[in-house]
């Protein structure tokens, strides 16, 4: 699996967003050196977690789609003399 990375726009975005949090949840100020070095931990250590888990949750999905094609395409068997 390769290094889960983020545009600069992504970045910058994110990086509000943690500052943000600091300030108003924490009230704490967080600098913007600190929030990028918080965001890249949080990427490397917890990044995989979120990203597996919104595997699994796809493959599900999928998995749902596959299975009502086969229902559809199993209503549309006309009967014959063979046995499946």
């Amino acid at each position: 699996m390769s290094a889960i990375t983020f545009t600069p726009v992504e970045r910058e975005l994110i990086t509000n967003k943690l500052i943000a949090y600091f300030e108003s949840e924490l009230d704490h100020e967080l600098g913007r050196f600190d929030a990028e070095f918080l965001l890249d931990f949080l990427t490397r250590e917890l990044g995989p977690y979120y990203y597996n888990r919104g595997l699994y949750d796809a493959q599900a999905a999928l998995m749902k789609r596959i299975d009502d094609v086969k229902e559809s395409i199993y209503t549309l068997e006309q009967p014959t003399e063979f046995k499946k």
